[in-house]
């Protein structure tokens, strides 16, 4: 074969005298990562073959030959019958032949009114579209065990903390709630772009339309797309829904990291607070000991790779001119990969967050340590007259006493509290107590175990409520 002859199998070889370099071809190549996408090509191609016919540029007959090679191609795909070349470059055009090579001269036809600029931006958006509610699936599972661990330990009593010592009295339930609350934000971003990523390009062709009457509406409607894109260019270059959703995944894999944090902490000898179900973890290879929260550790690390891929879309976009360049070949890889870790990260946390079993009492003997009450004592004192200023004083004096003796504030004798203040008396105690400080906060968002059932109700009538628009 000579090089004009090679050149000329390409799809699109008809200007080229010379065979595409060995390395070039290998180099600029996507099928090996864009083929993930074959489904939604066929999907998207079957909705223009019908368009076509629907406006009188196929035939019924042409459109039907169409669907039906496609539809079987979809078939050998999913069998892993089909064989993909390098050769073709991506998946759009190894689809294209291979439909070709079935029906003949008729699948020729299917590119008709479209580029591969409006299918692969008609690709991506069907493929992000189904990661989306994928990803929903599983924020929802994730804030159900949240939910309910909430509500299994709404008494259980741990220290809060600021700066990583002991603030104030809270719960483990209140603490679970605190997440579900970042999660929740996350769900709202997530749909928020799912409505920028429900738009079709399908029928921007190139960059300028088409001169073809094609119905972008009817194909928009076939696709499950809200409705077509506005402008043809925009449509080709427009990876924001790429980007924002990078954004999404980044900030979820910052709050799974935080998680992470928390879970790696607690579970160490030093705190003690949690016990995560072996499945989830993983010993020493000279340690017998050891019981490594790998689950959690390796979540914590993957949220770098995430944020990277922000960052390679971002970078990837920042000087490009309209409309599409070969530049946004590369935005798969990354974007792939950020969902492929997410799912797998959300799915690791909602299987493993209900085996969390808690050690109420080395996170009750935690909180003592701490002189948590110290601000309920305060406040109480407050509530005796004192200008808060002059409380605080006081209550730090009492505590550098308590330290003094080795004591919690509420071990001191009311006779050496009254050194401090007069305005102490008996009921003194009732506050200083980690029920009472908790009872105390008896408030919309507060700590008090009531009000943590009842965050806690409303947090799964709001995931029950979307459950069922679903």
């Amino acid at each position: 074969m000579t090089d004009k002859d090679n050149s000329s199998a390409k799809l699109w070889g008809g200007r080229f005298s010379e065979a595409t370099d060995a390395f070039v071809e290998r180099f600029t190549a996507s099928v090996q990562f864009d083929q993930r996408m074959a489904n939604h090509d066929i999907d998207g191609s079957i909705a223009h073959a019908k368009m076509l016919a629907r406006v009188g540029v196929l035939s019924e007959d042409e459109s039907q030959q169409i669907i039906a090679g496609l539809e079987a191609i979809r078939e050998e795909i999913k069998a892993g019958r089909f064989e993909w070349s390098v050769a073709l470059e991506d998946v759009h055009m190894n689809i294209e032949a291979a439909l070709t090579a079935r029906i003949g001269a008729v699948g020729k036809k299917l590119h008709t009114g479209r580029s591969r600029n409006d299918q692969v931006a008609t690709d991506i958006r069907l493929y992000v579209r189904g990661e989306i509610d994928q990803i929903a699936g599983l924020l929802n599972s994730l804030q159900a065990a949240l939910i309910d661990l909430a509500e299994r330990e709404a008494d259980t009593i741990m220290p809060g903390f600021t700066h990583l010592q002991t603030a104030q009295p809270t719960t483990f339930g209140h603490h679970m709630l605190a997440w579900n609350e970042m999660l929740e934000r996350d769900y709202g971003r997530l749909m928020d772009c799912r409505k920028r990523v429900n738009l079709s390009p399908l029928g921007a062709a190139a960059l300028a339309g088409t001169s073809f009457p094609i119905d972008r509406n009817y194909t928009a409607e076939l696709l499950g797309f809200d409705a077509p894109t506005e402008n043809s260019l925009d449509s080709v270059s427009d990876r924001d829904f790429a980007i924002e959703l990078a954004a999404f995944a980044s900030l979820v894999m910052t709050h799974l990291s935080r998680f992470s944090e928390e879970l790696v902490l607690w579970t160490s000898a030093q705190f003690e607070f949690i016990e995560l179900p072996d499945r989830f973890c993983t010993g020493s290879s000279i340690m017998p000991q050891k019981k490594n929260p790998d689950v959690p550790e390796l979540v914590r690390g993957k949220t770098g790779r995430v944020h990277g891929h922000l960052m390679s879309l971002l970078t990837l976009m920042k000087s490009q001119p309209l409309a599409y360049n070969k530049d946004n070949q590369e935005d798969k890889e990354p974007l792939f990969d950020l969902l492929d870790t997410i799912k797998d990260c959300l799915f690791a946390y909602s299987e493993m967050m209900p085996a969390i079993q808690c050690r109420a009492e080395n996170m009750r003997s935690a909180t003592l340590k701490g002189y948590a009450t110290a601000t309920d004592l305060a406040d109480y004192l407050v509530n005796k007259g004192l200008p808060f200023r002059d409380a605080h004083e006081v209550v730090g004096k009492a505590v550098a006493s308590a330290i003094g003796a080795g004591v919690d504030l509420s071990e001191l004798s009311l006779q050496q509290l009254q050194e401090f203040s007069e305005v102490i008396e008996q009921d003194v105690f009732e506050v200083l107590s980690l029920e009472g400080s908790l009872q105390a906060r008896d408030h919309l968002g507060g700590t008090a175990p009531a009000q943590v059932r009842a965050a806690a109700a409303r947090a799964r009538q709001r995931l029950e409520q979307r459950q069922q628009a679903n």
